[in-house]
């Protein structure tokens, strides 16, 4: 028999903590907990991609947010998920090129900001960030959603994504895109409790030489690297910001790069990438817009930012813009001319290596094979098409008009389908995959003259607003 003059207190702790334990069990999910092995709870509410969300922004002052947007300061709002609310919460516009063109032809429909986290403790089922993305120059409404879900595919670590039919005050606002932001939440959920730092490097100037951005080694110098390191999700101690400069002196050699890059997953991370014919991107001259992941030294990136992919980049190009035939029979192998390419060390140096190299095309063959090629790309571009249209057609902020979106559904599953024919050849030895190996010969080029890449979406839409 137990005999303890604090028996009854011992007795009663006992009860109040298997309570307390079965209240956490029964309500984890609200206070985004869950259990180890599990996805995040978030995952299968607001990114359930099987059906368009709903999202409405409260706020006390809308028409000054929109006057101010480009200030990119955040406000004060409440917002209701699928029914749930959430108040003080932070939002704020987003965009660079983007905002700024919104701003000038007129238009008020910005992509979003929300942070759950930055006025109060709080959390949409674990996640403190996401982004509402307007497709500003996307008028299929589909370049991020489907560059994703090819990232996905190749087990590359993917922001999630799901549509959202955006009310402000209850009041129509139109069609977007809710974008898992690459934070903490994103950090947990694909690397665990003890995950490392990501950086997302971006330059302060396009003029600048931006060797940092472009990942290329320079010196030991923490002030040479500002454009990775001012902009980490995470504040950088001494020793992650070494760490970082050692894997990119490693990868600048050319040798032992598997100790300072996670290759296996960079190397499936270019394939959708390069397939994508993104030029607003780390393979493009601007070599920005992707997220850096680092832990334990190792270097690995995470995709970001598809709006003007699938050959729709503008900046520096012809207008309008069309060259359907050189986009969709892009070379495989060298995604961009030697002037750029050979500062990109982190796809030069690793594709130089042969067994990389093999490995990587091994993987393109996986990904035409599994993606295209099985029928899936059709089925769920028919999926995912079916299931926005209502809510383009009547969408009152749209950039373009609901024909027009139908064009470019079209126009983007048309380029898609000739862009793997073109891969194809170019794994199997039928088309060159170099630009110099194009430039001798482009006889057996698949035929792209009837797409006209425009209708995916351009600046003139706004103009024409």
């Amino acid at each position: 028999m137990l005999k303890h003059r604090h028996t009854d207190k011992i007795v009663l702790i006992a009860i109040g903590l298997a309570v307390i334990v079965t209240v956490l069990f029964m309500n984890g999910e609200k206070l985004g907990l869950r259990r180890a092995d599990a996805k995040p709870v978030y995952a299968q509410r607001l990114f359930d991609d099987s059906y368009v969300h709903t999202v409405d922004i409260v706020i006390e002052d809308w028409q000054k947010f929109l006057d101010t947007a480009t200030d990119e300061k955040y406000t004060s709002c409440t917002v209701v998920i699928d029914g749930e609310t959430f108040e003080q919460v932070a939002l704020r516009a987003k965009g660079n090129n983007s905002m700024r063109l919104t701003e000038k032809y007129g238009s008020d429909r910005y992509s979003l900001k929300i942070e759950l986290d930055y006025y109060v403790q709080s959390n949409y089922y674990g996640l403190d960030k996401f982004s509402l993305d307007s497709s500003f120059q996307d008028n299929s409404y589909l370049k991020t959603y489907l560059t994703y879900d090819m990232m996905t595919h190749m087990g590359v670590p993917t922001p999630l994504c799901s549509y959202v039919w955006v009310t402000v005050n209850g009041e129509d606002w139109g069609l977007f895109l809710a974008i898992e932001e690459p934070e903490e939440s994103f950090a947990k959920r694909n690397f665990g409790s003890d995950y490392g730092q990501i950086y997302k490097p971006d330059y302060k100037s396009l003029k600048d030489e931006n060797a940092d951005v472009a990942l290329r080694y320079i010196d030991e110098a923490f002030k040479s690297y500002d454009n990775i390191f001012r902009n980490a999700k995470f504040e950088p101690t001494p020793a992650d910001k070494r760490r970082l400069i050692g894997a990119l002196k490693t990868l600048s050699t050319g040798k032992n790069i598997d100790s300072a890059v996670n290759v296996d997953e960079v190397l499936r991370y270019f394939v959708p990438q390069v397939f994508v014919v993104n030029l607003d991107s780390y393979l493009g001259k601007t070599g920005h817009n992707y997220f850096l992941y680092e832990q334990d030294g190792k270097l690995s990136m995470i995709p970001w930012d598809y709006n003007l992919a699938f050959g729709t980049y503008s900046l520096g190009m012809p207008h309008p813009i069309n060259d359907a035939q050189l986009y969709v029979n892009y070379p495989i192998d060298t995604p961009a001319h030697k002037e750029v390419l050979h500062n990109r060390p982190l796809y030069h140096q690793i594709m130089r290596q042969k067994a990389y190299f093999r490995q990587y095309r091994a993987y393109f063959d996986q990904f035409l094979t599994q993606y295209f090629e099985s029928g899936y790309f059709e089925e769920e571009i028919a999926r995912i098409s079916a299931q926005i249209a209502p809510y383009v057609e009547r969408d009152p902020t749209a950039f373009c008009s609901f024909e027009d979106h139908q064009l470019a559904v079209e126009t983007i599953k048309e380029f898609c389908l000739l862009r793997a024919k073109s891969a194809r050849g170019q794994l199997e030895g039928e088309i060159a995959s170099t630009f110099n190996g194009q430039a001798k010969d482009s006889s057996n080029f698949i035929d792209a003259s009837a797409v006209w890449l425009p209708d995916m979406g351009e600046i003139d839409d706004l103009k024409s607003k």
